[in-house]
């Protein structure tokens, strides 16, 4: 279903996308083949964990559970259900992963992109884990091969799309074997008033049904109050523990913009903060990625493009460069992302607005990963306003349909216009009280609020006095010339210099006044015609502000001067420690190439960063670095060694 019309060109709006990846069954890279049993599930079977800390600490080399991880983990392994809502980077995935480990039998791990599924199960073979996943990227022979592995018992975890739980021999499959647990990853894929709704995802209901003694655990990371009492009720985990952890990124610094040079104001963004940092920007359009990447590569910044209309290898492709590489952006529709484990994302950018604050929560959640200072910026004007409304007044489907896509549309809008915290207010919308974060650009820049009751009475006056004497309609770029006294060939055509109000708004440039029909429109005073034109309107609001019995509060920019960042490397590092930093780098660069696997999957940023701070001179003291289990030290120990000694 799609919200409005296609365009005529190659234009098509987010609403063309699929709400998830859409080659989630597309073949992988010629160089990620996927191999179905991994070489430690083939081999012998990993010692067993008896509690949880031991094998957070064995296998994955960190000393302690952050948050309510360990009271999840506890619930899980005890054999009670759960249902999580915790942040992108809070660690979701241990919440499953640790009690497959310690519970007998394989954990089920129902995840919706088959294309990533190969980096989960690259990632979780790293550090020793028997893992492997089913999906129709793999041949017979290679699918038999995961089967066996599964009915053997040699699987601690195994993926699956919800697609194929619609499949009976996936379902026979499941019974010839011992599930230790069922994880539901993106839950929210299940609720019709999320941003991602999968139909798939309706399905699941027949684990309890089907297997009603195995706990299950579904995890998302952006939930209302009203998506969470959807995924409840259709998941049928009324009886389960519910963990709210809070929503907040503090690590990520929030900042949202009037567009005026959209694209000189991004390459501003990267040139002066994020010179040779990875990240993500978000266009409305197949054509708008095509013509921002390449602008980025015409300024010299690697930037690939990723959308729908793509051959699904050229996707494929340029997703994995995107991974395994360092420092190279994507310019993406919202088909890119869900599941995106990439922790040294240092920013997103959005050159539209998102449709809805879940939406936008998700997206710019794929920065910071890795807990590292990042930055989520949104650069938005007037004509996004007037696109997404004449999208819902097109829209296909009902009126209830028709009201929630308008319901997302202003909570999304109220976030860009206000001139409180933005934390405040985003978190406010999840259900969670919190205080301002002094690191978003409200804090960092408070806005002015100002009175704007007459510059609204002009502009409604002006629309009223078109419409009532002469029947006509216009934009918001003809209105406004009329304001400004302009004359061109259209006011001089229609006469509409004879108008009282013409010249009326001088007071105001235009890109003010264009803000003030922005915030006019986010505020339900002023409204779009369902021509398909987005001429302006008046509202059932209007008669209120004409006739002074309701006042108009309007946000003023301020002047906002760009921060300079240091670059990544530089962030808390001590200078005596930068050289051996970006020797380390270096040399994980090469053993990620040498295996074929995306960098972070041999060590993340934080624990290249602490052993340069502390250079080990032994396995012991490499051994207590956070984020170096068991199975990395053996592997890479002796390496990194020698990379400090030298």
């Amino acid at each position: 279903m799609t919200d409005a019309p296609s365009p005529p060109d190659d234009d098509v709006p987010w609403d063309d996308e699929p709400p998830y990846d859409p080659f989630y069954d597309a073949p992988l890279p010629a160089d990620r083949a996927a191999s179905p049993v991994t070489a430690t599930a083939a081999g012998v079977a990993l010692p067993a964990h008896s509690t949880p800390i031991e094998a957070l600490n064995k296998v994955f080399g960190y000393n302690s559970f952050r948050g309510e991880q360990a009271a999840i983990i506890d619930q899980v392994v005890a054999g009670g259900d759960a249902l999580v809502l915790m942040p992108t980077g809070g660690g979701k995935s241990l919440c499953y992963q640790i009690p497959a480990l310690v519970r007998h039998g394989t954990g089920v791990v129902i995840s919706p992109l088959i294309a990533l599924m190969q980096d989960q199960v690259d990632a979780l073979t790293a550090v020793g884990v028997r893992a492997a996943f089913l999906n129709s990227t793999q041949s017979g022979d290679e699918r038999l091969r995961v089967e066996t592995a599964y009915i053997a018992g040699q699987l601690d975890l195994l993926y699956l799309a919800p697609e194929r739980l619609g499949v009976p021999s996936t379902v026979d499959l499941l019974d010839r074997g011992t599930i230790s647990l069922f994880a539901i990853d993106e839950a929210h894929c299940v609720s019709q008033w999320g941003h991602d709704f999968r139909p798939d995802y309706l399905r699941l209901s027949v684990l309890h049904e089907k297997w009603p003694t195995v706990p299950r655990i579904a995890l998302t990371a952006t939930a209302t109050e009203l998506t969470h009492k959807e995924i409840t009720a259709r998941l049928d985990l009324g009886d389960a523990k519910h963990f709210v952890a809070s929503f907040d990124r503090p690590n990520i610094q929030y900042r949202i913009e009037p567009k005026t040079q959209p694209l000189q104001q991004l390459l501003t963004l990267l040139r002066t903060e994020h010179p040779g940092d990875a990240g993500i920007v978000y266009c409305l359009s197949r054509a708008s990625v095509e013509k921002t990447a390449q602008f980025l590569v015409d300024q010299g910044i690697t930037a690939l493009p990723y959308h729908a209309g793509l051959d699904s290898r050229v996707r494929a492709a340029n997703q994995s460069r995107f991974l395994r590489e360092d420092g190279v952006v994507m310019v993406a529709t919202i088909a890119f992302g869900m599941g995106i484990d990439k922790p040294d994302v240092r920013f997103v950018a959005h050159l539209d607005l998102p449709k809805s604050v879940e939406g936008y929560y998700q997206e710019t959640g794929r920065a910071g990963r890795d807990g590292l200072p990042s930055t989520a910026w949104l650069a938005y004007g007037l004509q996004d306003v007037v696109q997404q409304r004449r999208m819902i007044d097109q829209s296909e489907g009902d009126d209830a349909h028709r009201r929630r896509l308008g319901t997302h549309l202003d909570a999304m809008l109220a976030l860009c216009e206000t001139i409180e915290c933005r934390r405040v207010q985003l978190l406010a919308y999840f259900g969670q009280a919190s205080s301002a974060c002094g690191n978003c650009d409200t804090c960092l820049t408070p806005p002015e609020s100002v009175d704007g009751t007459i510059p609204a009475q002009k502009l409604l006056s002006t629309i009223v006095r078109l419409q009532r004497e002469r029947n006509q309609r216009f934009g918001a770029g003809h209105l406004i010339d009329i304001l400004l006294g302009k004359t061109t060939p259209r006011t001089t055509q229609y006469g509409h210099d004879k108008l009282s109000t013409w010249g009326l708004g001088t007071e105001l440039v235009e890109q003010e006044w264009r803000g003030v029909v922005r915030q006019l429109l986010a505020q339900g005073l002023l409204g779009t015609s369902s021509d398909g034109y987005g001429t302006l309107v008046i509202t059932d609001s209007s008669a209120d502000v004409l006739t002074g019995a309701r006042t108009v509060s309007l946000r003023k920019e301020p002047e906002r001067v760009a921060k300079v960042k240091k670059s990544k490397a530089a962030i808390d590092l001590p200078a005596d420690s930068f050289d051996l930093f970006e020797k380390l780098r270096a040399w994980r660069a090469d053993e990620a190439r040498e295996q074929g696997v995306p960098a972070y999957i041999v060590f993340g940023d934080a624990t290249l960063r602490g052993i340069a701070i502390s250079r080990p001179s032994s396995l012991a003291e490499l051994g207590t670095i956070s984020g170096i289990g068991e199975r990395k030290l053996e592997q890479y120990g002796d390496a990194l060694l020698r990379v400090v000694a030298a």
